[in-house]
């Protein structure tokens, strides 16, 4: 669920815009996304099996005062309401792309179709047979990105160098990288997988077999978010404003039926996303305000409505997708550091964690991705006010 939810069409097209724009000096933002993922989804994982509540309900109970209480879940609702719904406009735009590229008309068009049926499947909750059907389709053009990303034969050197040297080549890289970080260190994850967990494991118990299914869905998850970058370096220089500029990196592979792959690829990963991102939100505000986790309860439905609601008035008013999805991205990067503090709070809590309660090293690593997100994110808000204004 979690690899699921971060390849989606913002993974695609912020990597693809990366790779196109800054060749591989961006991929170190991808590795430290792949090793502060595994860290702070751990940490979910094992505060649900352990605790059996979400990251939400998790917050509300660690802050007991009112004052502090009331600021907490104020903090969490107005992250998980604003990233989400940042998040559910690039999801329906990538659908829209991806849409129009295989069948043609208008991205809108197909955006706005694609928020009616996220609506009719999370309200019937039928959604999980249709969401493994596109979790398939994510994972062919995953195959198709990795295989060609070896037809490719990048520069070894290069691309090491690119993978664990941080370097910004220009002011704009700085954006980009934090959405890098922003479409794989996915906040709203933390809460969906914190939720979502017991629903596949029944408790502590299950820990190691969680934490290997992580290990080896995020890594991969991370691999092919590089192969994206690489495949996309080899572009000529150039616009990308739409899904058959992106495909343009799957023709040494698949040639004239690149533009259909990628397209069905596309739509298939903005579904999968535009499910999940409401049905986080709401689990996320259920547990932050004490409701049960019931998605046929009203105010759940509430929500999520609201969520994707917001994601179709904008593709419908006519949003560009590309810069829609990567704003996205950056907007999760930019909030990335308070939910994760609100998480290192939750896993240090002795009273509800007992023996599972953080220890030394998970603290410091978990500090080090916090503060390294907050830096990034502080510096692209100030450069951001800074060509704005």
């Amino acid at each position: 669920m979690v690899a699921a939810a971060f390849i989606g069409p913002g993974t695609v097209t912020t990597a693809t815009l990366a790779g196109a724009r800054f060749g591989y000096a961006l991929l170190w933002a991808l590795t430290f996304s792949i090793v502060a993922t595994l860290v702070l989804q751990e940490m979910a994982a094992r505060l649900g099996l352990v605790t059996g509540v979400g990251l939400g309900e998790a917050v509300r109970r660690r802050f007991t005062s009112g004052p502090g209480r009331a600021v907490a879940v104020g903090l969490v609702l107005a992250a998980i309401a604003f990233g989400n719904a940042a998040y559910e406009t690039g999801n329906l735009a990538g659908a829209g792309l991806g849409a129009a590229s295989v069948f043609g008309s208008a991205p809108r068009t197909w955006a706005s179709l694609a928020g009616v049926l996220a609506a009719v499947l999370l309200w019937t909750g039928s959604y999980r047979v249709l969401e493994r059907l596109l979790v398939a389709l994510v994972v062919l053009m995953s195959v198709a990105f990795l295989a060609t990303a070896a037809v490719v034969g990048p520069p070894l050197l290069e691309l090491l160098k690119g993978a664990f040297v941080p370097r910004v080549p220009e002011s704009a890289g700085l954006i980009m990288a934090v959405g890098l970080i922003g479409t794989t260190v996915v906040p709203y994850n933390l809460f969906l997988h914190a939720s979502a967990v017991r629903e596949k494991w029944e408790g502590e118990a299950d820990l190691p077999e969680a934490r290997g299914d992580l290990a080896v869905s995020i890594v991969l998850g991370g691999i092919v978010s590089m192969a994206v970058v690489v495949t996309s370096a080899a572009l000529p220089s150039g616009r990308i404003e739409s899904a058959a500029d992106m495909a343009v990196q799957l023709e040494p592979l698949l040639g004239t039926w690149a533009r259909l792959f990628f397209g069905t690829g596309l739509l298939a990963a903005g579904l999968t996303s535009a499910i999940t991102a409401p049905l986080a939100a709401a689990y996320a505000t259920a547990g932050a305000l004490g409701w049960p986790r019931d998605l046929r309860d009203p105010r759940l439905r509430t929500v999520w409505i609201v969520v994707l609601g917001t994601g179709v008035l904008f593709t419908a008013a006519g949003v560009r997708p590309v810069p829609a999805i990567l704003f996205a991205q950056v907007a999760n990067g930019v909030l990335l550091p308070a939910v994760a503090a609100f998480l290192l709070l939750a896993v240090n809590d002795g009273r509800w964690m007992g023996r599972r309660v953080n220890g030394p090293v998970a603290n410091v690593v978990g500090g080090i991705v916090v503060l390294v997100a907050l830096a990034l994110g502080v510096r692209a808000v100030a450069l951001a006010l800074q060509l704005s204004g």
